[in-house]
């Protein structure tokens, strides 16, 4: 009953007469789709899928997510981030359903429809679980079909996921980190790891890591460097220089490496945490430290649901000004939100950290992926 577009087909005619396609021969390293990184540091590149690539959601599915045959995923997502077709992939090609939902996934609507669907795989990325626990979405409903949950797209809050996880019953979330340049994570959970809330415990299948400092030591915190070949990870791109983006002036190592640029710290445990990308680092009276440790800090003053710390550099030159732009809930918020966030900062991150100014906004830019476009918070500032 629902009327079609012009450009819309019924399924009967979508299909070919006999209710077969014929197969269309292509090399390994045909195109299958194109899809363009976040630009949250710099222009986006557009970035080759191949009919290589698509296995690797399947593997990171499969393996980390435990995507069965006639299991229901519903990931929030869209075709112009890598989840849109790694959905499709991972899926699909396991003989998955998917679930879809056309509105945001932070209403109770969305709620509801992961019950009546019958969703078996959950994927969030971490500002919608921000605002289910804010207005309290998940206050009635039954889950009891949700096997497993699964977080991306940026630096988790373990507070809100412990929440999670404990309002949806127990139900693990696996936290995954990768890149569209990547075709899926290269560091993750499983379902057979205990679910630290926030926290990786192993490479993705099929690839390694290194975590290096600045000397180019490996070290427990700094950037991430990935040790190829594996599946999946890109071989060129359409309009940058390939070597030159993931390859050139690495650090020496006994193993080769390619560049990724996320900040990760290894935990005590053998956990490792993320604290945002290398570039979303900030200088802040000669001690170096990253926009996600600041953040992890100030949301947890009350009255403020989400974050984004910056450095700012004066116009005169000098050391980098720390600015808080904030989302904040009217009625829970502090009078004076600035000095409650300059308290918790004191109290719990470095005394030495003062903040220069703390902007209240409606919501944080972001990209397709809901990571935090910090260089656009940069530029805006007076």
């Amino acid at each position: 009953g629902i009327p079609l577009r012009p450009s819309d087909l019924a399924w009967e005619r979508f299909l070919a007469e006999d209710g077969a396609f014929e197969p269309v021969p292509c090399l390994p390293n045909s195109h299958v789709n194109i899809l363009f990184s976040s630009g949250t540091t710099g222009t986006q590149k557009a970035i080759p899928w191949t009919h290589l690539t698509e296995i690797k959601p399947e593997m990171d599915g499969h393996f980390h997510h435990d995507i069965q045959p006639g299991d229901v995923v519903d990931w929030p997502t869209n075709l112009g981030w890598m989840m849109g077709p790694w959905l499709i992939y991972a899926s699909l090609l396991y003989g998955a359903a998917i679930a879809l939902f056309d509105d945001a996934p932070t209403t109770r609507g969305f709620v509801e429809s992961v019950e009546a669907a019958g969703v078996t795989m959950l994927g969030l990325v971490p500002s919608i679980v921000s605002t289910w626990r804010s207005t309290d979405a998940l206050r009635e409903g039954d889950w009891s079909t949700v096997r497993v949950m699964s977080s991306t797209g940026e630096a988790s809050n373990p507070d809100d996921y412990s929440w999670l996880m404990e309002v949806a019953g127990g139900v693990p979330v696996i936290e995954y980190c990768g890149g569209t340049e990547i075709g899926g994570g290269y560091i993750t959970g499983t379902v057979l790891h205990p679910a630290h809330a926030g926290c990786f415990t192993t490479p993705a299948l099929g690839l390694d890591l290194r975590i290096i400092d600045e000397e180019g030591l490996e070290a427990d915190e700094g950037e991430v460097f990935l040790v190829p070949p594996s599946m999946g990870l890109s071989t060129e791109l359409i309009n940058r220089d390939h070597h030159e983006v993931y390859f050139s002036s690495l650090p020496d190592a006994d193993v080769p490496l390619r560049r990724h640029g996320d900040h990760m710290e290894r935990l005590p445990n053998g956990m490792i945490r993320a604290r945002g990308r290398v570039d979303d680092t900030m200088n802040l009276g000669g001690i170096k430290t990253s926009s996600a440790e600041v953040e992890d800090v100030v949301v947890g003053v009350p009255g403020v649901r989400e974050a984004a710390a910056v450095g700012i550099p004066p116009d005169d030159g000098g050391p980098e000004r720390l600015v808080v732009f904030a989302v904040v809930d009217s009625e829970h918020v502090p009078v004076d939100v600035g000095e409650a966030m300059q308290q918790a900062i004191r109290e719990r991150l470095n005394p030495l950290f003062r903040i220069h100014d703390v902007v209240v906004v409606e919501s944080l830019p972001r990209t397709a992926s809901h990571k935090v476009m910090r260089r656009e918070l940069r530029a805006r500032y007076p």
